[in-house]
């Protein structure tokens, strides 16, 4: 926002997920307060004949550097975010991914209309779903990563791990995985296997990084 104030001041006043036109450079760009990152930012339409010109301005500013999208993943895990291929897909509901506040009130009650998936949701949010995603906190050094087996005292495998790595703003590894329903409760003890050796863990509640959006 700092930085936003000295190109385009009118910007500054948005506030999370809020998107309007606004000329930035003397270029029309569509500003919007967003970023799946769980920080507070901006995220820049661009007409691409422009691009390199708009972004040489903003890295000229002492506070703002280049990242990749490395960097970028590891913000979206430590805000708790579900990356499609990962932790979503065609297979998995809203329920099972503890996302069900996508779903509108008026479509949860309205059962007259009909869409996608309606009887699947309804029946998991009556009877429950046999397996939940969960933020898993490492209690060794060794980052995990997707596809890692998630595994109960007995070591049997209760869940899988989706989405994995090291979490630099919790300076510990940290995952997302979907676990059999009995192991989702928070604080659970369970362990991963990784690269053969098991390490220990436990379910912690989501995001692992408060959120710092800008609302007013």
């Amino acid at each position: 926002a700092t930085v936003m104030q000295r190109f385009c001041p009118e910007a500054t006043e948005l506030t999370f997920m809020i998107g309007k036109p606004f000329t930035l450079k003397g270029v029309d760009c569509f500003i919007n307060r967003c970023g799946y990152t769980g920080e507070d930012g901006f995220e820049i339409s661009v007409p691409v004949d422009h691009v390199d010109n708009v972004a040489r301005c903003l890295l000229a500013e002492d506070e703002v550097e280049l990242i990749g999208l490395g960097a970028r993943d590891s913000l979206r895990l430590e805000a708790g975010y579900c990356l499609y291929g990962n932790e979503l897909d065609e297979t998995t509901s809203p329920v099972e991914a503890n996302i069900s506040w996508v779903i509108s009130k008026a479509r949860l009650e309205d059962t007259a209309h009909a869409y996608p998936g309606m009887e699947i949701i309804q029946d998991q949010l009556q009877q429950k779903t046999e397996r939940l995603r969960v933020g898993i906190l490492s209690e060794g050094k060794a980052p995990i990563r997707e596809g890692a087996p998630v595994l109960n005292e007995h070591e049997d495998v209760i869940g899988t791990v989706t989405s994995g790595g090291f979490g630099p703003s919790v300076e510990k590894p940290v995952a997302m995985a979907y676990v059999k329903r009995q192991y989702a409760d928070t604080d659970t003890q369970l362990m991963v296997k990784v690269r053969e050796r098991v390490q220990q863990v436990r379910v912690v509640d989501l995001p692992f990084v408060e959120y710092r959006y800008f609302r007013k």
